[in-house]
Parts: structure tokens; sequence; C-alpha cells
């Protein structure tokens, strides 16, 4: 984990515009990790929520909070507007992602399985990751498929990029 963060402030110092952007519109999920703080009330600051497969994580004063499909922006205004008046006056909320959902490597890789997020993935870097192509890959029949779309997946080529929750299989030569 300690790698993983100390990549993302790298990025975020030699790429800073594209990042903050690219994360401001994050949509989190399932297997994303959060980290929710509010200033000066450490009994409401909660430093690691696994978001669960349903999509909702419980919060004190406010019960069951959606988050899946949400922005941290969107779930940190959720929490302000849930605490303010009843229990606080003006609430300092921030919500972090702290940890990526992971991606999903198959097919003709010579280690398919998951793996842990890391921003500016893309399809080589990912087949990378898994070790790279075997024997039997055929490296020009390559599918996507984007968590959310339940289609059978789109063709891309090596310099896609992927998203946390992707799915990406590679097919087999037959040559």
């Amino acid at each position: 984990m300690k790698n993983l963060m100390l990549h993302f402030l790298l990025c975020l110092v030699l790429f800073p515009g594209s990042m903050l952007q690219a994360e401001s519109q994050y949509r989190l999920g399932s297997g994303d990790v959060i980290t929710i703080s509010v200033y000066g009330e450490p009994e409401l600051s909660i430093p690691t929520v696994l978001i669960p497969s349903h999509g909702y994580i419980t919060y004190p004063f406010l019960g069951r909070v959606p988050v899946s499909g949400q922005t941290v922006s969107e779930v940190s205004d959720y929490i302000y507007q849930g605490l303010k008046g009843d229990y606080l006056i003006d609430p300092k909320v921030t919500v972090s992602l702290t940890v990526y959902r992971d991606f999903f490597l198959n097919g003709e890789v010579e280690s398919p399985g998951r793996y842990p997020y890391q921003p500016g993935l893309t399809v080589r870097k990912a087949i990378s990751i898994g070790g790279g192509f075997t024997d039997r890959a055929a490296m020009d029949d390559i599918t996507l498929i984007r968590e959310g779309n339940n289609d059978k997946g789109q063709r891309v080529d090596l310099n896609n990029r992927v998203l946390p929750g992707d799915i990406l299989t590679v097919g087999e030569s037959f040559f």
C-alpha cells in the first residue's frame, strides 16, 4: 500500500493537472478503499473503508451512505449535508481514495489473474504485469470489458487505457 501511495504522489508531482482531474472524475466502486475524515471530530473519521459489492457504507449518525458510482467529492458532499445542522455547524469533511479496485487479466498471458490497479495503466503495461504474452497469444486479439458494461467487450490495442475493474482478455492465435 505504501508503494501505491508513493506512486500516486509521484504522479501528482509529475502530472498534477491530469491526475487531479482524473481522480475528481473517478467513480468509486466495489473494492475501492476510501478514507473519511471530519476535522476536529475523530469519532466521525474513518481511516479505512473498503467499499462492498452492494455499494453502501455505514457511517455514524447517517446510516447507509451510497458510495458506488459516486465521486469522492459527491460522497464528501453527501456526508457534509448529512452532518450539517443537526450534528455540526460547518463540518470539514474530506473523503480520499486510498486504494483503487483491481483489474483482471486473462487469456493468453503468462500469469492471468487479478492485479492492483496503478494510475496511468495501459494494456501494454497490464500485460507486462501479468508476465507478458504466451507463445500462443494473438497480440491483435485483445478485448476489454469495462466495469459496468455488460457487453462482450471491445477490441483494444496495446496503447488503450485500462481502468480499475476492467477485464482484459488476450485471445489465442491459431498459427
